[in-house]
Order: structure tokens, then C-alpha cells, then sequence
């Protein structure tokens, strides 16, 4: 009864700064005293703070690289010519390493437009045996420096933007961005997906080629930060980020581009898909945490990636070595008639 009869409070279970933001508030709050169990591996945290010293000093080191990073787009390519390891029975996708039986639909949807859209397959039934048959071979695109969103899916035909972190060297790839609706980024693979793919390739890619040819660089770092002050946070809103990059591409479009209506529908495209920049923030990102790779000792995260299978993790004094642990189904809003339990782990 004395629960009743007291004064309430808030009580704060986790980290304490949530509990001293409630006080900043005027909120009265109590700070429970609980940990998690430790799991039957507690003897590793014993040897990790041993290593303590050694670990911040690592993560200093790879945070500051990763800080210094200055992403731009440099220019455009195919991705057979341009990215490390690319071959033509390769295709690059999300996540972690995963092999064709263990796939989720969208995945499998977006590899059967991929063989479609290189002229592998005729019709989808066609590119589903093709893709079981084991002559086409599956790597992560974080194993080839690049990223790609939802499936990621990146074939050997696909422009690619090309994005250099100017502090360190190393360059980052990403295709071009389809928009919303029937796309193969989420399964999709019926005739206009391959039909607008195909218009990216030989419309959309030689344009911006040039127009990024004639500007010689664009920094995306400045832009990203304009970007998050204008209220987006470049992966799920993207209206300011790709307003801020039609301003800088479209007066070179039209410098370069001999054919007006070529120029218009290219920056009709760009303007009606706010996601354009999306795909631009994420290599950006790749080309900034790739340079706090391989610090000995770090625990820096520099990857996080699913392919809705696995989610996947890579820390930076780990080399390329994947950890792995099942995909989440996200708690999110769902169309009318929809709920959690027809939704695809993420």
C-alpha cells in the first residue's frame, strides 16, 4: 500500500544520463541498480579489461581516422571496371556472406532482376534456376568496398558512383538510386523494373558521368552536414540531402548534356525521388568508417549490415571477419490490411 502512498517517481532502469535528463527537466526519478547476466563467456570480459588501456587508445586512433575522412564524388563507372574483385558471374548484395538457400524473398527477387537486367535470364523462372544452379557466386558488397541499400543488390553492368575519402585514399561505390515502388532493391524484378534500370545505364549513367566530369569533385561531407541541419538523417529522409545535390549537378547537366530533353528527364528523375541521395550517403559513410580499419586492438563498429537473413557486424582490429547473429523483424508502420507478422526480418 505504501506504493500508493508515496510521491511517484520515475524509475530508470539502464544507462544513468536517461535518469539525469528527466532531473534536468524537473522530473523526480530513481536510478535502479541493475545489470544484465553475464553470459557463460564472462571470463572474455575479464580479459578485455586487461586490455582496457590498450582498446581506448585503438579506438582513439580509429575514431580520429574516421573523423578525418573527407568522402567526394570523383566520377562514375561500370561496376565490372571499377570495383575491386568484380567479375560477370558475381553479384555483390547486403548483409553478410549468405548463400542462395538461405536468401529471403526480396533478396531473391532483386538477384533474379539482376540476371535479367545483364541479359542471363529471359523471364523470371529462367533467372530463379539460373540463380540456384550454383554458376553465379554471391560475396557481400562490404568485401568489394562497396554498399548498395536494402538488398544491395550490385551486378557486373550497373554504374556505380565512385566516392574518395580525399584524407586517406581509398575509394567507396554505390549504384544509383531507382526511387520508391516496384524496385529491385526490394524484390522486384517485373518488366519495368529491368526497363528503368536499363534507362539508369544508358541515360541517366552518361549524363551524370559528364556532369561530374566537368565539376572534377563534389564534397559530400559539407553537403551531409547541411543536410542534417535541414532536418534529414540521410538514410530513411533524404529531401534535403538530394535537393542540396540537384543544385550542385543540375547547372552541369546542362552544360554538358547535347540533348535538352535527355538533360530534363535526367533532373526530372532526380528531382522526383527524394531518395536519390541515399545511396550517395551511405558510400560516403563506407569510405569514411573504412579508413578505421584494421587498428590492432580497436572495438570500433565499422560495419552494421543485413540482408534479411542475418544481421552482421565488423570491428576494426578484426579484420574482415564477420559476427552474425539472426535478423531482426522490425516493429515499424505497416500498410492497411498489413501487420508484423507478414513483414521480412530486416
Amino acid at each position: 500500500m505504501k506504493l500508493f502512498e508515496s510521491e511517484l517517481r520515475v524509475v530508470n532502469i539502464g544507462l544513468e544520463a536517461f535518469r539525469q535528463g528527466l532531473s534536468d527537466a524537473g522530473v523526480k526519478s530513481v536510478q535502479a541498480q541493475f545489470k544484465p547476466p553475464l553470459s557463460p563467456e564472462a571470463g572474455l570480459f575479464a580479459k578485455a579489461a586487461k586490455k582496457a588501456g590498450k582498446i581506448e587508445k585503438a579506438n582513439r586512433k580509429a575514431l580520429e581516422r574516421i573523423l578525418a575522412a573527407k568522402p567526394a564524388l570523383v566520377g562514375m563507372g561500370v561496376a565490372l571496371d571499377v570495383i575491386p574483385g568484380m567479375r560477370k558471374d558475381l553479384i555483390l548484395h547486403a548483409g553478410p556472406p549468405i548463400t542462395w538457400a538461405r536468401m529471403c524473398g526480396p533478396m531473391r527477387g532483386g538477384i533474379m532482376a539482376a540476371l535479367m537486367y545483364e541479359g542471363l535470364a529471359k523471364d523470371p523462372k529462367e533467372a530463379e534456376k539460373l540463380a540456384a544452379s550454383g554458376k553465379i557466386k554471391y560475396e557481400p558488397c562490404h568485401e568489394h568496398n562497396a554498399v548498395g541499400p536494402m538488398a544491395g543488390i550490385i551486378s557486373a553492368s550497373m554504374p556505380v558512383f565512385m566516392i574518395k575519402n580525399e584524407e586517406h585514399g581509398n575509394l567507396a561505390y554505390a549504384t544509383q538510386n531507382e526511387g520508391l515502388g516496384k524496385v529491385l532493391r526490394y524484390g522486384a524484378y517485373g518488366p519495368e523494373v529491368i526497363e528503368r534500370l536499363k534507362w539508369m545505364e544508358r541515360t541517366l549513367y552518361p549524363t551524370l558521368k559528364a556532369a561530374i566530369e566537368s565539376l572534377g569533385r563534389i564534397d559530400l561531407k559539407t553537403m551531409v552536414a547541411q543536410a542534417l541541419h535541414m532536418g534529414d538523417e540521410v538514410h530513411n529522409r533524404n529531401r534535403a540531402g538530394t535537393s542540396l545535390f540537384y543544385r550542385a549537378i543540375a547547372p552541369a547537366v546542362i552544360k554538358t548534356c547535347k540533348d535538352p530533353e535527355t538533360a530534363a528527364r535526367s533532373l526530372e528523375f532526380i528531382n522526383g525521388n527524394d531518395h536519390f541521395f541515399l545511396n550517395l550517403s551511405m558510400a560516403l559513410s563506407k569510405a569514411s568508417l573504412d579508413a578505421g580499419r584494421n587498428v590492432k586492438d580497436s572495438s570500433v563498429v565499422v560495419v552494421m549490415a543485413r540482408n534479411g537473413t542475418d544481421f552482421g557486424v565488423q570491428l576494426s582490429g578484426t579484420g574482415g571477419k564477420w559476427f552474425t547473429g539472426p535478423a531482426a523483424v522490425p516493429d515499424a508502420l505497416y500498410f492497411p490490411g498489413y501487420t508484423k507478422a507478414d513483414a521480412n526480418p530486416d
